[in-house]
């Protein structure tokens, strides 16, 4: 496809940003993808939602941030907000690797601006199976991906089990 048809695509306006509407994001997304024919258009659009992810503070590249268990560096700050009744995470994060950043702008998409209840029961697996990238990631991005969602609920548990009792 032509860069007039990637400066024309509806790219989701920030599908990480936190906002209500997780699902209708996600289905957006997965309509992107379905309107794609190739997977090297596929790759070029996950690449789009990488670069549209905001800047990633340098202060927050620590080791406590690198998400282990990716072949990439890849790393992943959460923010809680305490003020629900169940908390609600929010996260930045940035990789290396192009194609990496688009999944995690994926996963913000899915994840960001839900309480850890949802998050937990998030299956991240389901929605990469929908847009059909799973059988197109080497094992080591598939692993990557796998390490992610797993520090994304680790998170989400966290914040639950440290919420002060209501």
């Amino acid at each position: 496809m032509t860069d007039y048809f990637w400066r024309q695509k509806r790219v989701p306006q920030a599908p990480f940003a936190t906002q209500t509407g997780q699902m209708q994001k996600i289905d957006q997304l997965v309509e992107d993808f379905e309107l794609l024919d190739d997977w090297e258009d596929r790759y070029r659009y996950l690449i789009e939602l990488g670069r549209d992810l905001p800047p990633f503070d340098e202060a927050l590249r620590t080791p406590e941030n690198k998400v282990r268990g990716c072949v990439s560096q890849v790393w992943l700050d959460t923010t809680v907000d305490r003020s629900a009744e169940t908390p609600v995470l929010s996260f930045a994060g940035d990789s290396d690797a192009h194609i990496v950043r688009g999944l995690i702008a994926i996963l913000f998409a899915l994840y960001s601006g839900r309480n850890a209840n949802e998050i937990a029961e998030t299956d991240a697996q389901a929605v990469f199976d929908r847009i059909g990238l799973i059988e197109h990631l080497t094992p080591q991005r598939s692993n990557g991906l796998a390490s992610m969602v797993e520090r994304i609920k680790r998170d989400a548990r966290a914040a639950v089990s440290q919420a002060p009792a209501q």
